[in-house]
């Protein structure tokens, strides 16, 4: 992936446990680290407060644009100075998860699209800077879904 990011781990659990670590929202945030406000719900906003060390309180916001049960889970969420931005005009990236049952459990890649569409001199930054949270983020789902 040329402009996005990819990742992919083996979880040794079962499909059905990492597709409810991914799509419920409160089993989301223990791993990702942020508190929901609510459930993703396809054409609908998110909302929330990041919980990471050293991102506290930093808004989260991102709309669900698919869910595939139990394939595919999808947000876009927006890369604004601006937290406040709305985010139907902000520029945004797409996240996607993907799983495919395997004989140990569950394949799971995670990509993010789209950094083309920001601006040129944030473009790099995000991407790097979202490069290292993917590398994180693997990892505490691996730690959560194999407890």
């Amino acid at each position: 992936m040329a402009n996005g990011i990819e990742k992919s781990i083996e979880l040794a659990a079962p499909i059905e446990r990492v597709w409810s670590a991914l799509t419920d929202h409160e089993a989301f945030g223990q791993w990702f680290r942020v508190k929901l406000d609510g459930p993703f719900v396809v054409g609908q906003v998110t909302t929330g407060q990041i919980t990471y060390p050293g991102h506290e309180g930093v808004k989260w916001t991102s709309v669900t644009e698919e869910i595939d049960a139990p394939r595919l889970f999808a947000f876009r969420w927006p890369h604004s100075e601006n937290p406040d931005a709305d985010i139907s005009s902000a520029p945004s990236t797409r996240v996607e998860f993907r799983l495919k049952p395997t004989a140990k459990g569950t394949h799971l890649t995670i990509s993010e699209s789209g950094f083309e569409t920001l601006p040129e001199d944030r473009r790099e930054e995000a991407r790097d800077g979202n490069e290292e949270g993917w590398e994180i983020q693997v990892q505490n789902i691996k730690a959560f879904v194999e407890a």
